[in-house]
Formats: structure tokens, sequence, C-alpha cells
């Protein structure tokens, strides 16, 4: 039987490597019991876990160390997606091996499927495995977005606690909506823009959020603030999060500025990334980061 659905606010861990690029574990565990401590309702392998700059290998056993280290704490989501259905398929398999709660799942990136291709996909992972899938629209970073009626018909056939969704499209609010309305508001949504929708979202009625370490001190408060109707905190906070997230340009430029955060609390050693990348921190816009996230968290400590 399936599992339980899962929600609440689950972050996306970064991947910590060693100076040779391999990945640093000992960090990883570290991370991840941080993340629970600040108040995570569970951890997400994902696209800024660097999962496409892995070997398949790789995945498997970041995939295996993750399931181990967060499922006593709780929810462990693990990414799936691939070029093809039968290394997708692979990793679905794996994930579940490994005890992951769900699964999420990018289209492929390099062809452009047309919905019944895209159909065809997602139920093979679904049918190789009996924990819930999440549909990941990752639009944002790389590919195209994912049709509403695609979606709508996957939650027609398997149900709310089978398949949910991570809406990444833009523009993200009126598309949240638009899948919302198509499912008669049964589909369960993700917010994954790192923060920056997260307010607007919320208002729209999503189950969770998918954002990055870095900053789920500061997510948690929101949050909160959301859930109690403290408007003037949910305004203070959120707006101070949107300054910092919009210095976060594209997939590279999340992994700059997460990791370099990270290191700044104490969690991260090294801010390396694998490369090549797209994005570099340098001085001027490190010590912009700095300030922003400085701001941020007075807000967050205030009453």
């Amino acid at each position: 039987m399936p599992r339980t659905a899962p929600g609440g606010i689950l972050p996306v861990f970064q991947t910590p490597l060693h100076d040779d690029e391999s990945i640093d574990f000992e960090t990883l565990s570290r991370e991840i019991a941080w993340l629970y401590d600040q108040g995570a309702d569970g951890i997400v392998m994902a696209m800024v876990s660097e999962t496409l700059r892995l070997s398949s290998e790789e995945r498997d056993e970041l995939a295996r160390q993750a399931c181990g280290f967060g499922r006593e704490r709780g929810q462990v989501v693990i990414s799936v997606g691939a070029e093809s259905t039968r290394v997708a398929i692979r990793h679905a398999e794996h994930a579940e091996r490994s005890g992951a709660t769900a699964m999420m799942a990018i289209p492929p990136v390099a062809t452009a499927c047309d919905p019944a291709d895209l159909l065809v996909y997602f139920r093979a992972l679904l049918k190789a495995t009996s924990i819930p899938l999440i549909v990941q629209d990752a639009s944002g970073y790389v590919g195209r977005p994912l049709p509403i009626g695609m979606l709508a018909d996957l939650l027609g056939e398997y149900g709310s606690e089978r398949i949910l969704f991570k809406p990444e499209a833009t523009p993200i609010g009126p598309r949240l909506s638009a899948l919302r309305d198509a499912t008669k508001g049964e589909a369960k949504v993700f917010e994954g823009s790192g923060g920056i929708a997260l307010v607007d979202s919320y208002r729209r009625g999503i189950v969770g959020t998918m954002p990055g370490a870095d900053l789920i001190t500061a997510i948690i408060a929101l949050w909160k603030a959301l859930e109690a109707g403290n408007e003037a905190r949910v305004t203070r906070i959120g707006s101070l999060l949107t300054d910092i997230v919009s210095l976060q340009c594209g997939l590279d430029g999340f992994l700059a500025v997460e990791k370099h955060l990270l290191v700044k609390q104490g969690v991260f050693t090294s801010t390396r990334v694998r490369g090549p990348v797209g994005f570099h921190l340098d001085d001027e816009t490190r010590r912009e980061v700095d300030r922003r996230f400085e701001a941020l968290m007075a807000a967050v400590q205030s009453n």
C-alpha cells in the first residue's frame, strides 16, 4: 500500500563536497541533523542537491545515506527523474528500497515530450513502486512547463495520496491556482521557489514547501506566522526573505549562495560546487548576501 503523502516544511539539502569533489557524508549527516533540529518536517534530495552532476552510482549512495540519516526523524523525499524511463525506474526502486517516504521526479530535460509520453513516464514510476510520487515541474531551471491537463489526469487516475505536485513554471501563482481549480482543490501542492513565492502560494492552498537548507530558520518562522495569521510578522519576514532569495539567480546561483550561508552558519566547511558552473559568488555579492541574511535573522529573532 502507498505510504502517507508528505507535507509540511521539507528543505532540499545541499550536498557537501571534499576538495576532490567526492561527497562528504560526515558533513551531510551533520546538515540533516541540523535541519531536523531547526524544526524541519523532513528532507529532500533534489536538483540543488546537485543530482544532475552525480553519476547514477553516486545518486544511489547519496539517496541511501540520506534515508539512513533522516528517516528516523521525519520524511525523506528522493528525486528520481532521469533522461530515460528505464534509468528513472532504477532510481525509484532504489529510493523505495532505501526507505524513502516519497519520490520526486522531473521529466526528461533534453527531450520535448508530448503529454502522452510524459504520462507513460510517470505511470511507469508509479507502477514500479508503492510510495507517493511528487511530480516536479522544474521548468524554472530546465525543461518546459508541464501541461495542467496532464497533471489533472494523473491525479484523477491515482488520487491525492499517491500523486502530489511541485509546480515551478512561471507565473507560479496563477499556474498553482490553475492546477488547484482543474482538480477541484484536490491537488496537494508544494511551493518550490526557495521561499520567494511562499506567502502567495500559502494563500493559494499549498500543503508544504521545499526551500533550500540555508534559510530553514526563516522559512519555519514564516510558515508559523502564516499559520497563526500574524500578518505583521508575515510581511516583515516575507519581504526580507524575498530580498535575499532574489540574489540567487538560477540553479548555480542557489548553489553558490546556499553553500556560502551554510558555511556561515557552521554547518558546512566548504562551498565547493561541482563544475562547470554558471554563477560565481563575487566579493560584492557575498557582502550583500551577508547583509541581507543578518537583517533576515534579526527579524526572525524579534517578537
